[in-house]
Order: C-alpha cells, then structure tokens, then sequence
C-alpha cells in the first residue's frame, strides 16, 4: 500500500499542511523536520513528484468574490485586500456577483479554472453547493463575512457588536423598540447580530421589542419602515445596517416624525456619510480595513501550505452620533 502525505502526517504527529511545507522546502522548525524525516525514511515514502512540480508553478493571482461593489465596507474591505496583496507582489482578480449565489458557484470554478493560488470569498451566505464546490476544486477558499466549520474563515464580531447597540439603547431608556433586520440565511447578520441586539436590550431591560424583515435595500427599508410605524409605536429602531438605517430614516421624516426628537434610529456600517447627515447616525463601525489586510495575509498563508486559525474574528467600534434620544423613566 503506497504511504500518503496523510500517513506521514499521522505517524509524525503533525498537521498534513506542515507535511506538505516540509516537502515543498517551507518554513518548519528543526525538530519537526526530523519527526517528518525519520517517519519517511522509515516508511521509504516517495513524494509524488508530479503533484510536487503542479504545485510548485504559482500563479501569484489571488481571487476575491464579492457579492457587490457598490457597499461602502465591502469596497473598504476589497480595497485593503488588493493593497496588501500587491504589496507582497499578488495580483488581485475581483469578480462582483450581484448577490447571485449561482454567481458565487460559478465564479469559483471559474478562478480556480484561471489557476489562481487561492481565493478570498466575501460571502453574503455559504450553502451546501458552495461548500461542494470548494471541497471540489482543491484550491485554497478563505470565507470573509461568514463562519463556516468546513473552512477557514475571518467573520466581524456581530454578536457582540449587536449586543453594544442592545444594551446602548434600552440603557438610554428605550422600552419600545423595533428591529429591522435581514432574512436568516445571512448567519452573521440575520442570526448573530439580531440574536446580540435582542440579548443586548433584555439584559438592559427593554420589555417590548419585535423584529422585522427587510432586503439591505434603501427603498424596502423605507417601505418596511412605513409598514412598522402603521401598527408599532416605537421609541427607538434599530437597524442591521446604516444603508437600511437611511431607508428608515427617509420614511420617519416623510411621515412627519422627528429624529431622535420621537423616534430614535441606528445602524451598523459607519459609512462616512453617517456622520454627515443630520442627525448623524450612532452605528457600529467594523474594523473593515484590518479584515481585508488580514484575509490577504491568511490566503497567502494558505496558498504556501502555512497553518492558520480556522476562524479569525474582526473588531469594532462603537460612533455615538446624533440619533439617539435619552428618555427619562
């Protein structure tokens, strides 16, 4: 029976991608070099020199998926990563989806038909067929936005971060509120985040809060918004997303409604505008330029056969704006 990388691996007691270094001539400690090569020269294992001299031809094109190009942080985000990236000499190959997962499918195969050395997903949502297709076209896939067991991924802290606005506005006084969220299949935002914000006003002490379902579109916002107010009295809305947050705060004032005079509003995104319109907005920023340096280091780790954590979690900070009114119990 012929001996594989997986064989020498487990004899060594070691990661198959620290095996896989070693034989590619890659950074490994000195005892851990003569682990592997005593376990070899043991096992008589010849490596498969043509599997060797195919991974050996790097293209240095790196691939990124994302779902649009028009979104203030996954442009931040793409443009931090095509920074680093020519930085340690990697071309960067953007392909923009419109949020079409057969888009995303395609343009995996895709890619990994182009020889690219890895790709970088930006993931709005990962289904089984996606992880088929990574599993399938044996490239290196690190999943931006969205936490997935199967792969390596670098998520923002949405737990934690809806907890913060939670706690933020029932601390403000806020008994009424409304979220207005997006459909669970986005995990990060339609579960994690919401779950934060809804864990985040109970602990604090809001005792009437219900949540609503819209697309991260402006113009559903607004419509959503209108929808909620016809039936709801909330003091206080918070939005998963400053661009659902706008939609939001166009309806309020189209009603004849004030901000935060009557209703309070906030967002996630901390897009630069927030802090420009009146009131501007309090909103969670992401740390979206650290992720994209950190997704163009982990992929290149990745591509040389380097271990890295299998999640990676992004911070954020709190920007308290205008758009908050305390209420006095």
């Amino acid at each position: 029976m012929n001996t594989t990388i997986n064989d020498i691996a487990g004899l060594a007691g070691v990661a198959k991608s620290t095996v896989s270094r070693y034989l590619n001539g890659g950074n490994v400690s000195e005892k851990t070099k003569a682990k592997i090569r005593k376990v070899i020269e043991e096992t008589n294992y010849e490596p498969n020199s043509f599997a060797q001299s195919l991974k050996a031809k790097k293209t240095n094109f790196i691939g990124v998926i994302a779902p649009t190009l028009d979104s203030f942080v996954t442009s931040t985000v793409l443009m931090a990563i095509d920074e680093e990236l020519r930085k340690r000499d990697y071309t960067t190959l953007i392909i923009s989806t419109s949020k079409h997962v057969d888009r995303e499918i395609e343009s995996l195969v895709s890619l990994s038909r182009q020889k690219v050395d890895g790709i970088i997903l930006i993931a709005t949502g990962v289904t089984e067929k996606h992880i088929e297709t990574i599993n399938a076209i044996q490239i290196p896939v690190l999943i931006v936005a969205q936490e997935v067991e199967q792969s390596n991924c670098i998520i923002n802290d949405d737990y934690n971060a809806g907890y913060e606005m939670g706690r933020y506005i029932a601390g403000k006084g806020h008994q009424s509120v409304a979220y207005l969220g997006v459909t669970e299949s986005d995990i990060a935002v339609g579960q994690r985040r919401k779950q934060g914000i809804v864990d985040g006003l109970a602990k604090a002490g809001a005792t009437q809060v219900k949540t609503f379902l819209t697309a991260f579109d402006f113009q559903d916002a607004a419509r959503v918004t209108k929808e909620i107010l016809e039936d709801f009295t909330p003091t206080a809305i918070i939005c998963a997303t400053d661009n659902i947050a706008f939609g939001a705060l166009k309806m309020i004032l189209r009603l004849g409604k004030k901000v935060p005079g009557e209703i309070s509003l906030t967002g996630f995104g901390g897009y630069n505008i927030s802090e420009v319109i009146h009131p501007s907005l309090t909103t969670i920023r992401f740390t979206n330029e650290a992720t994209g340096e950190m997704a163009a280091n982990t992929i290149i780790k990745m591509t040389n056969g380097e271990e890295v954590p299998q999640l990676q979690v992004s911070g954020f900070d709190f920007i308290e704006g205008e758009s908050v009114k305390a209420i006095k119990s």
